[in-house]
């Protein structure tokens, strides 16, 4: 096992806070898939449009509770992100799993100064896997300066904000989504056991992810994310991780029910 010297210090044990009331914001930082869109060498419609609204990043989002700002995923192309939303400071790096796609940009926080990460024991193995550099006894100067706080299903207190984890499932493998407050962020799902519905009632807002209108064996379609945010039911659901296989945002958009929307990459949303 590896010694995970930061989140195994009982200092830094993570404490349940009572929910408060609270404005929020979330700005998505890239709504695309692993591929991004448009997709390397493809001439596709969606690939070739010249609507920002089709250009996607790797998936990220950043949600603001109570003046506290969590990041949602680190994708390789968070510098970029960060940069056009003039993102200077966060309060937090939630991981929902160890994919390249979400955690590939790690080592663009250097200049945010000591970064926490919250996320489960095998995303934290592998950050230290492939980051070695950053955790041993002697570091040299200027890497990233990572503070690992392992989390599981619980309820935790995060710079004193209460965030819920949500169980969800990325085909076979076990990963998580995050409640903070009333919206929920949901990426990566193919399925949703039943016992985690009951955390996700009462949203406000609902991010899911949408890749294709095809089925896929790992993400959710179209149609089966509209399913799930019926069910869910939040007062609005924004879909994300979509890829070039999908129309146009003017096209899909039209496509949708009431209340349900495509996001699209530097949506800022207050609720």
């Amino acid at each position: 096992m590896n010694n995970f010297t930061e989140y195994n210090n009982p200092d830094k044990k993570l404490q349940a806070v009572s929910a408060a009331g609270y404005e929020s914001n979330i700005t998505f930082l890239g709504t695309g898939t692993s591929t991004g869109v448009p997709q390397l060498g493809c001439n596709c419609k969606t690939c070739c449009s010249t609507d920002p609204r089709d250009k996607r990043l790797r998936c990220s989002a950043l949600i603001t509770v109570q003046g506290k700002r969590f990041l949602i995923d680190a994708g390789p192309d968070l510098r970029q992100q960060l940069i056009t939303n003039k993102i200077f400071h966060i309060d937090g790096i939630l991981l929902t799993h160890e994919h390249y796609d979400h955690v590939g940009g790690l080592d663009d926080v250097r200049p945010l100064g000591e970064v926490k990460i919250y996320a489960e024991r095998k995303v934290l193995n592998a950050i230290q896997r492939n980051m070695p550099y950053c955790f041993g006894k002697y570091k040299n100067p200027g890497v990233p300066s990572l503070d690992l706080y392992e989390i599981d299903t619980g309820t935790f207190g995060a710079e004193g904000v209460k965030i819920t984890p949500v169980r969800i499932m990325h085909a076979r493998l076990p990963i998580l989504g995050f409640r903070i407050g009333d919206i929920a962020y949901l990426t990566d799902v193919k399925t949703i056991p039943e016992t985690e519905f009951e955390k996700l009632k009462g949203l406000k807002i609902l991010v899911v992810n949408a890749l294709r209108k095809e089925e896929h064996f790992s993400h959710l379609s179209v149609d089966e994310a509209i399913r799930i945010a019926r069910k869910i039911n939040a007062d609005s659901s924004y879909f994300t991780h979509a890829s070039h296989h999908l129309p146009v945002q003017s096209e899909i958009e039209k496509e949708l029910p009431q209340n349900i929307h495509f996001a699209y990459d530097n949506l800022s949303i207050n609720f």
